[in-house]
């Protein structure tokens, strides 16, 4: 019998799911049975950033829909290829951020540390599909340095793990991280934003919920879901295994063309959340990144659908509508007021 408190899943388990993905445009259109023409159109997006989508999150897709917005999320397209004013490698200026390896300090109070370069799903819209990941990998000895940077700056008091996934990292080098990161006085929490409880739910396994139920520092869970097709019981038991230790659960969205720009499938994906108890925290407007401009909703657009979600929920189920900006203090929040 699962309980809500020591999970069923194992190590192996996520890691089998892991293995099993679907990493070819090829693979992808004749799992889910998509005109042949859909494989020539995409190659090159392709080539750019490489196709890997998971058999869980592939079975949530429809087979043969075009408009399924969970298959929008993971097929690449011709548009990719397609140069955009405007939309560029680096949109948030990540690189002028990065004093040391696998560390961006972009925001005064928080650091954010780049684990790994993969994620267990790639998604097309991704703002670090050009990161150059192979710049900022984490050796043993980079992670005492970043302690040593945390040290000398103690108005830090955030640690954020991100990636890629930062939860692709074993239990045992989380653990190890952790630890590193306790040791720094002006640290209290530690936040995790990751996309592995929405794909692979088995990764959150026995080893991780007592690793961070155990922690000293606060423990904050980011997850990433756009639509509430992505969600099924599976993520609510991890939500649950999660929530049982103490750690706060939010979700952050994309707003995407053709995917979620509508006010009916916001509220559906906010209340659906609420029921496996996450709150909406952010709604980001895209960051222009080179290779994904056909996801983008106008400002304007945006500010519309917002207004409608304030008639269909409660304030506490409307995430905060955001553009990162390069070198603004923290995220900038949109007027909702309609001239």
């Amino acid at each position: 019998m699962i309980t809500r408190t020591a999970s069923s899943w194992h190590t192996e388990d996520w890691q089998i799911a892991l293995s099993n993905s679907i990493r070819t445009l090829d693979a992808l259109c004749e799992a889910l049975g998509l005109p042949a023409e859909m494989v020539s159109e995409g190659m090159g997006g392709e080539r750019d950033f490489p196709v890997r989508v998971p058999l869980g999150y592939l079975a949530k897709i429809k087979k043969g829909d075009l408009d399924d917005p969970l298959l929008k999320q993971v097929l690449p397209l011709g548009a990719e290829k397609v140069a955009q004013p405007g939309f560029i490698a680096d949109p948030l200026a990540e690189q002028s951020s990065n004093p040391q390896t696998g560390l961006l300090h972009k925001y005064q109070s928080r650091v954010l540390l780049v684990l790994s370069g993969a994620c267990a799903i790639n998604c097309r819209y991704c703002f670090r599909r050009h990161f150059p990941y192979e710049d900022n990998q984490l050796s043993g000895q980079e992670l005492f340095r970043i302690q040593t940077y945390l040290m000398e700056h103690p108005e830090v008091n955030e640690v954020v793990l991100s990636g890629g996934d930062p939860l692709l990292q074993n239990n045992a080098r989380l653990a190890k991280l952790l630890k590193i990161i306790e040791a720094v006085p002006s640290i209290t929490r530690v936040r995790i934003h990751t996309r592995l409880p929405v794909v692979i739910p088995q990764r959150i396994d026995q080893g991780l919920i007592a690793l961070l139920g155990g922690s000293k520092l606060k423990v904050l869970l980011v997850t990433h879901v756009n639509h509430a097709q992505e969600l099924d019981e599976d993520f609510d038991l991890a939500m649950g295994y999660l929530k049982a230790v103490g750690v706060t659960l939010l979700n952050q969205s994309v707003l995407l063309h053709a995917v979620n720009n509508d006010a009916q499938t916001l509220a559906q994906l906010s209340e659906r959340l609420f029921q496996a108890d996450v709150l909406p925290y952010y709604l980001h407007l895209l960051d222009p990144v080179a290779g994904a401009h056909h996801f983008d909703v106008p400002q304007g657009q945006a500010r519309e659908l917002m207004y409608q979600l304030q008639g269909l929920l409660p304030g506490f189920l409307i995430p905060r509508l955001v553009r990162e900006i390069p070198g603004k203090s923290g995220k900038t929040l949109i007027d909702l007021h309609l001239s």
